[in-house]
């Protein structure tokens, strides 16, 4: 590289960094690729680089483009080339961070109090997720849910759950959401909120709640609580496979439950406690005459009474 070259490349690293003198920018200028440098300036001075973390961003898009840097490696690099590559990566990691999706996840006997972008609130219960767009969120305010949340959604444009046994959408209320193992159930608190599942739509007003099992809603009626029992360390079931209710003190307790001899699809109404084991496995098997053990090794054996 000669020496006009080099010193025109310090020159532009200057400017690039807004640090040329007049003098400085003048001698730029006489430069035959001036103009060339300044289109690629203009096109890249309305562009936002979105927050990212540096670090994971830069090592995901270094390892996309490392083969193809050791394929061609040239020796001499023009200035125009550089510039260009240096938005040519701001533009890759940018198309990288939007088209990344936010999780937000509870392990068992956890629960996660979060605000989404709008200030809208989330409680997840435990074992469940969230996903969303949060680059996207003030255009499109959707999140897919696996397990169950309660919702306070402030006013705006629509705001979507999508679950795989349905969809919920408001545009500003208080509701819960719960979609697990066939069961979806949904009771707005506050506002208005529309149910869609299969191929029918439902008005969900304030204090209703309906509750969908394998696509077809078995109960329609009158929340029976001002808010989610769970947010008070409850469960509560209505009319549901005792199967899902053993899922649910799993989800609850760090326990595993073995039953013997138990018939996992009679129908189980009541509530249980996230605060005591013991009286948690006595209130949902009592009803049901079963007999319950709790072993050293964290599991738990139900049988029936007469099995032996």
């Amino acid at each position: 590289m000669n020496t006009m070259k080099m010193k025109n490349d310090h020159l532009l690293h200057k400017w690039l960094n807004n640090e040329a003198t007049e003098e400085e920018l003048e001698q730029l200028k006489a430069d035959p690729e001036y103009a060339s440098y300044a289109q690629i300036a203009d096109a890249s001075s309305d562009f936002e680089i979105p927050e990212m973390n540096a670090e994971t961003n830069f090592e995901a898009i270094s390892n996309k483009t490392k083969s193809v840097h050791q394929l061609n490696k040239p020796k001499v690099f023009s200035i125009v080339w550089k510039v260009a590559a240096v938005f040519a990566l701001i533009l890759a990691g940018y198309y990288y961070t939007t088209t990344l999706d936010t999780s937000i996840k509870t392990e068992i006997a956890q629960t996660e109090t979060f605000s989404l972008p709008d200030a809208s609130e989330v409680i997840l219960n435990s074992g469940s997720k969230i996903t969303y767009n949060k680059k996207n969120w003030n255009h499109d305010r959707e999140l897919f849910l696996d397990g169950e949340a309660y919702f306070k959604v402030t006013k705006g444009n629509k705001f979507s759950v999508k679950t795989s046994e349905g969809i919920v959408t408001v545009l500003g209320t208080k509701f819960n959401v719960c979609a697990r193992d066939g069961l979806f159930t949904v009771v707005c608190y506050e506002g208005l909120v529309s149910v869609a599942f299969n191929d029918t739509l439902l008005k969900l007003p304030a204090g209703e709640k309906v509750q969908i099992e394998n696509g077809k809603s078995t109960i329609n009626g009158a929340a029976e609580n001002p808010q989610p029992v769970w947010l008070s360390k409850e469960s509560n079931f209505e009319n549901v496979p005792f199967s899902l209710v053993l899922k649910e003190v799993e989800r609850q307790y760090p326990i595993k439950i073995s039953v013997k001899d138990v018939d996992t699809e009679k129908r189980f109404t009541g509530t249980f406690t996230h605060k005591n084991l013991d009286l948690a496995l006595k209130s949902i098997c009592e009803p049901l005459q079963l007999n319950y053990k709790i072993n050293n090794n964290g599991v738990v054996t139900i049988e029936t009474k007469h099995s032996k």
